[in-house]
Formats: structure tokens, sequence, C-alpha cells
């Protein structure tokens, strides 16, 4: 299907590095150098080194805290406590403020901030720590997410009760189906603890500023919520924390609930000089939440030639010890959880609980990875227990453009699902495999195996995931725009809030603003809170969001220009392209340098999309989301059946991505979220013992690198959203939910093995567990 067409008044020229074009980076020759400034590279002669005393304890009641050995050593500046909080004492990212700044009478996870330090040096700040004394009275910590669920009373790490959010969702009659139902499969599933496992640390710089408040450089992925935050526990009006974005080593959802940020601006304002905080790796596990590990029960219902009557659905999301975006995931998993499917009844009842494991909160998927993984696994079951395929029965089942999803929401834009599952499967397959090159087999060069025992296995996923914010959220962006003469060319300044957290959104900034004025030289102004709110770089939003605001922003500067145009040439009839001014009855009339001289066009706008609306309470209806995007994967694995070693050979994915802004862009996101599924799939996991973290280093949790990768072959669809800008579709997050049972599903094609709970693992393939 075709884009829409451009409406005139914009024109960008081709090779001008506009919509639909593959601009480098501007900031990429920067990164490959190794040149790029990231928010551990700050400093400021005079700064002092921020750290941060952490609970070795998952749950504890504080009996006492002694500062004075701390304080008494040469170099140290301060050590605060809860006492030295200067506002408010708790914070929270999703209204809910429920965590404290400093734990005040007790700690809830492992790792909790109990107190802080500002030295000369950083190993001084160290030693500092180890002479803090804290009286711990240890308690049992609650860690079983099914437990709270049985008795959310009895068993409370929050004062609120130990659910967070429990979401139901009702659709016709599951009673009356299942007794109609001629195949019936059920299954439980499990999916571990995931970290964004970001390369670059949370870091950051706090300077006191000269208005009584604070300058602060920190990666963080919204800034303005962040400032929300920050000022009540400061005691500061909001307009005194001045907020820039620090570059930013990598984000997935990590970067949106609070690190550093509090403890670095009250160690700053407390001694009066700047404080730069930077976490180690050891400690970056326990400074940000990770992915919510899930518990899942499904049962299926389905006519005997595979058309889906029922699901019965139960989902339980472990949150933590705070709530962070919870009740958010919960609402994602609820209302995506029987994924792109028509079927006519459902019950699902999705939970969100609170333990003393480690804080959970947002990560790429967002709720629906956990569900993704669990209703792909039935999809499997159910085919192979109709004798059908893979592809055939999710076909069979697939939404399309009027279908309804579990919550009553109409699918109104394209939704082509069964169209991408026969691309998909009209792929070329990988060669078979040639064992005599050690580096194709599982176990590579450590020579485990000559080939002996190894078999191939395919598999498929789907995935469907929400694109911007959801549930009534206010959900804007802004963008202001700047155009004006500098040096005898026409330049743009584009001002935005807006995090760059690696996914190109710089990029994508100036293609619209190249597209809409048809300037080449355009110039993106840090982002900061001296501008309105972006929003969060998240819910893969931004290109729609602030690339929808810096759309409009562009709009109105360029009726500005047409505007001077209008008078210098007394006619109407004008349009921009390529820098030129051009009548459409006579061409060019001249440049945009010549009509626009020494004036100044300026313009800031706000941009919504439409209006979405909360789940009921009851019954989960509602159009809770405003857009919504489709990947599909096909995985081709190796697995050594007798070492449980698995190879994955290749990734194929069809993804429908409306309108391509940046075919380069997108692509990598398809390869980035489909390596982090993979991740899921086979080696990521935070494990636990008792609400310990047992393995919190890259040596012990494992990522994709780039030897675990496979080829991937991609077919990119467009079928424009006419809603949104250009008609594109968020891109990020899809590919990262059906990968990781497209993966899975391959293993157990060549294993036969149940496999219920990612990561895989040897002994599930050898022992079958």
């Amino acid at each position: 299907m075709a884009s829409p067409v451009k409406t005139p008044g914009h024109v960008a020229a081709p090779g001008l590095g506009g919509v639909g074009e593959s601009p480098l980076r501007p900031d990429g020759t920067l990164k490959v150098a190794g040149e790029f400034a990231y928010a551990s590279d700050l400093w400021m002669d005079g700064m002092l080194w921020g750290a941060t005393l952490r609970s070795p304890h998952p749950r504890a009641l504080i009996r006492s805290i002694d500062i004075g050995p701390a304080l008494a050593l040469p170099g140290v500046r301060a050590v605060l406590t809860h006492e030295d909080v200067p506002g408010r004492k708790m914070f929270g990212i999703d209204h809910t403020e429920d965590q404290p700044v400093l734990a005040i009478d007790q700690v809830r996870h492992q790792g909790e901030p109990v107190a802080l330090v500002a030295a000369d040096h950083p190993e001084t700040a160290r030693r500092a720590m180890e002479k803090i004394s804290v009286g711990y009275e240890v308690l049992e910590p609650i860690t079983d997410p099914r437990a709270v669920i049985a008795d959310p009373d009895g068993l409370k790490v929050q004062d609120l009760g130990g659910i967070t959010r429990h979401q139901p969702v009702r659709v016709g009659d599951v009673a009356a189906a299942k007794a109609g139902a001629e195949v019936v499969v059920a299954g439980e599933y499990e999916v571990g603890i995931q970290d964004q496992a970001f390369l670059g640390p949370e870091s950051g710089l706090a300077i006191p500023s000269d208005d009584g408040g604070v300058d602060l450089y920190v990666s963080t992925q919204w800034i303005h919520n962040d400032v929300k935050q920050i000022a009540p526990c400061l005691g500061l009006p909001e307009e005194r924390v001045h907020m820039t974005l620090a570059g930013v080593g990598g984000a997935f959802g990590g970067r949106e609930d609070l690190s550093m940020q509090i403890h670095a601006a009250m160690l700053a304002l407390h001694t009066g000089r700047p404080v730069k905080m930077s976490y180690n790796r050891y400690e970056s596990f326990f400074g940000h939440v990770h992915r919510h590990p899930a518990l899942m029960r499904y049962e299926y219902g389905a006519t005997a030639d595979g058309r889906l009557l029922y699901a019965d659905v139960e989902i339980v999301l472990d949150g933590g010890a705070y709530t962070s975006s919870t009740k958010n995931v919960v609402g994602n998993a609820a209302s995506l959880g029987v994924g792109p499917y028509e079927i006519p009844n459902i019950r699902i009842d999705a939970y969100g609980v609170y333990t003393n494991n480690p804080p959970c909160g947002a990560m790429r998927g967002f709720g629906a990875v956990q569900a993704c993984f669990a209703y792909e696994s039935m999809m499997d079951r159910l085919g192979a227990a109709c004798g059908l395929g893979p592809v055939e029965i999710r076909r069979r089942n697939a939404v399309s453009q009027g279908s309804r999803l579990a919550t009553g929401q109409v699918i109104e834009s394209p939704a082509p699902l069964a169209d991408m599952l026969t691309r998909l499967e009209a792929m070329p397959m990988p060669p078979p495999l040639d064992p005599s090159d050690l580096r194709n087999l599982p176990g590579g060069v450590s020579q485990t195996t000559h080939g002996e025992g190894v078999v191939r296995g395919v598999g498929y996923g789907v995935g469907i995931k929400n694109i911007c914010f959801s549930e009534g959220f206010d959900d804007y962006a802004t963008a202001r725009v700047r155009l004006e003469v500098i040096g005898g060319e026409a330049t743009v300044l584009v001002h935005t809030a807006a995090a760059e957290v690696g996914q190109g959104l710089v990029t994508i900034q100036a293609q619209v603003a190249r597209t809409e004025l048809g300037v080449q030289k355009v110039t993106i102004a840090p982002a900061d809170n001296r501008v309105g709110d972006a929003g969060s770089s998240s819910a893969s939003r931004q290109s729609y969001m602030s690339g929808g605001a810096v759309k409009a922003a562009c709009e109105a500067v360029r009726a500005g220009l047409l505007a001077l145009a209008a008078r210098r040439f007394g006619r109407t009839d004008l349009a921009v392209a390529g820098g030129k001014i051009v009548s459409r009855a006579d061409g060019v009339l001249g440049t945009v340098e010549d009509v626009l001289g020494d004036a100044v066009i300026e313009e800031t706008r706000e941009y919504r999309h439409r209006p979405t609306t909360a789940m009921d309470p009851v019954t989960g209806q509602g159009r809770s989301h405003t857009q919504l995007a489709l990947c599909v994967h096909r995985a081709v694995v190796d697995v050594d059946v007798d070492l449980g070693l698995v190879k994955v050979v290749e990734l194929a994915a069809v993804q429908d991505v409306g309108k391509i802004i940046n075919r380069t862009g997108v692509e990598g996101q398809i390869h980035g979220g489909s390596a982090q599924g993979l991740g899921l799939a086979v080696m990521e996991e935070i494990v636990l013992s008792d609400g310990l973290v047992r393995n919190p280093s890259f040596t012990d949790y494992l990522i994709p690198t780039i030897l675990d990768m496979p080829p991937m072959r991609l077919d990119i669809l467009e079928n424009p959203d006419p809603e949104a800008p250009y008609g594109l579709r968020g891109a990020g997050e899809p590919p990262t939910l059906s990968s990781t049972p497209a993966i899975v599903a391959a293993i157990r094609a060549a294993t036969r093995r149940a496999l219920a709970r990612v990561p895989v693992r040897p002994e599930h393939i050898v022992q079958g567990s």
C-alpha cells in the first residue's frame, strides 16, 4: 500500500536527507570513534564524588545508623541519610509515591539506598561507605508472587497491600464455550527476570545553580517526569531544577525511573559543590528496575479445525518492592494477553504484586513480551492438537482490519497478519548445517561436537504491541523550531526535550525538518527542560509523538515563511522545495535566504495522538491503545540435544512499520529488538535466591554478542496508519516480542521438549524440565 501523498507546501528534494531517506546519524562518527561524551565522561573542576550505601538484605528493619566514623575520614565532605532529605521523602514515577529517597525505617529489597557520601575522591567515598554502621533486624523476605495473591493482606511489602493492580478482561461466555470446545489445550509458563543491560551505567553531574536550585546533567529517558519527582524531594519549585540530557549509553526502559538524580542533587546542595555520581556495573544491577518476571496459566479451546473458541488466562507479574510502572505493565499484559487472534470468549486475570524481590518496571515490550511467550507457545500447542502447522493455525485465527482485540477495541488501521505469515513462510531457508567449520556448530570452536547429536528446528512467533502511552494518559510532545539565516545559509534549530537514547531520534527530527522546510542545514538543540515536555523515550513513541510535534512546529514556521514570500512576490500559489520558494505556475521565484533576510521565524507546538480510554476495572473493555504494531518471526536453530547447546542459525522477520522514515534506522531497530528477544530466549536472567541477586555482573549475566546474533532476513512492509504522522507505525518494540517464542518454538521442534520457561537452559533440553 502506498504512503499518503504529501500535502502541497512541503517538498524535500531527493538527497536532502528528508523522510524516507537514511542520512548519517549526527552522533554516529563520534560514537564509532569513541569520542562521544557519555554521562560517565562528565567532569568539572572542583567536583566531589558521590556514592550510595545500599542494603545487603532484601527485607529488614533499620534499628540504627552511625555515620560518625565515615564523616571523620579525611576528604569526606558529606554523609546523608533520610533525615537530610530537604523535601518530600518519597517519590514514584507513576503517581504512586511509595519509594523512599533513602530508606527510613526499613529496607524492602537488596540494594535499596540507605545513605549517601560525597568525598574528594571516589576511593575515599567508597572507604567512607564501609565505615557507616547500620543496625539491621533481618526479616524473612516475601518472594512468592502467587502466595501474595492468595494472602494479599497477610503478605504485605507495602502498606498499600500486596497487589499493585488486578486487571480482569471479560468477553463473551467462557463457561459455555468450554462446554462446546472440541479441542482443549492448557499450559503453565514462566518468564525470568531480564535486565535492560545497557552498556552505559547510571551517571550524572549535579551543580548548585545561581538561583538556589540545581543544574543536573543526567542520562535519562524522560526529563520532565524526572523533574516532577526531583523537585518536591529537594524542596524546590520545578523551575529551579534545570535538567539537561547527558550522553545516554542505552536505556530500553531502565532509565525511566530515577536512579542517582535526587542523590547527586542532595549532595551538591548540601556541600555547595558539583557532585558526580557514576555507578559501576555491579551497582547498576541494583540501581534500576528490570523486566517483570511472570507466572502464567493458559487454557485454550477450539473447534476440531483449529478455530479458537475461548481463552482462559491468568498472568502474575512480580513488581518487586515498589510500584514503578507495574500498573501500566499489568494493563498491557491484560489487553494484549491473547495476542492478535480472534477469540470470541475471553477470561483474563492479570495481577501485579509487591514482593521483596528487585523492583521491576519498564523494559522494551512492557508487559506484552511476557504474555507473547505464553500465547505463542499455546498457539503451537493448539496447532499440534488440531493437526495444523504453526503458520496455518496462526493464519486461521489472525486478526485483520476491523477485528476486535480482547478489550473490544477495533483495529481500525491495516493489520495484514495473515499476509505477513504467508510472506514469512515463503522466505528461503538457510542452507543445511556444514559441520566442517566448527564455528557453525552449537558450542563453536570449543569442539563440544562435530555434528553428532545436532538437530535442526524451525519455529514461528507473532507479536502485537501497543505504540505510545495508553489508557487515557494525556500523551503529548512539544517542539520548538526556529528558522533564520546564519552565515548566508538558511538554518533550522529544532529544540525538544526528547531523550536520544541511541534509537536515532536526532536523525529523524532533522529528517522531518528538512522535509517540511526544504532546508538542508538542521541543528538539534540539546534536550533539556527549557522547552515543554516531550514525554518518555519509551513505548516506541518518539518518532510518532516528537516527530509529530516537530512536523507541526515546522508547518507553522513554513506558513510564516510563505506569508513573507506572498508579500514579497504578490501571490499565494507558493511552496517550499529544496531551499527554494516555488510558484506552482511559474516555478522557482527565489531562495529561502532571499525571502527570510534578517527575519527569524520561531514556533512552538504540542502534538497529541487521538485519545484513549482506561480499561474498565471489571470487564477490561475500552479503547486503551492509540496504535498497534505487528511483527512475525521465523527462527532456525541447531541444537546439540546431548549437551543442551543451542545455536540460532537464522532469524527472519516481517514487520509492518506504516511508513519507513529511515530504513537504516528501522532495520537496526528490528535487529536490536530481535537480539534482546534472543537473549531472553536462551541466556538472559537475573538469578534470585530468597530475594538476593546471585549474578550482578556481565560475567554471570550473559547478553548476546555479535557471535550469538545470526544473519537476519527482513521484509519491511508499509501500510500507513492514516492517524499517524506520515503514516508511520512505531517499530522499536514489536521484534522483541515475537523473536523469543519463535526461537523457543524452534528449540522445541528440534528437541521435542515442552520448554515452558525462558530463558531455556541446557538442563531444560537435556533433562526435559
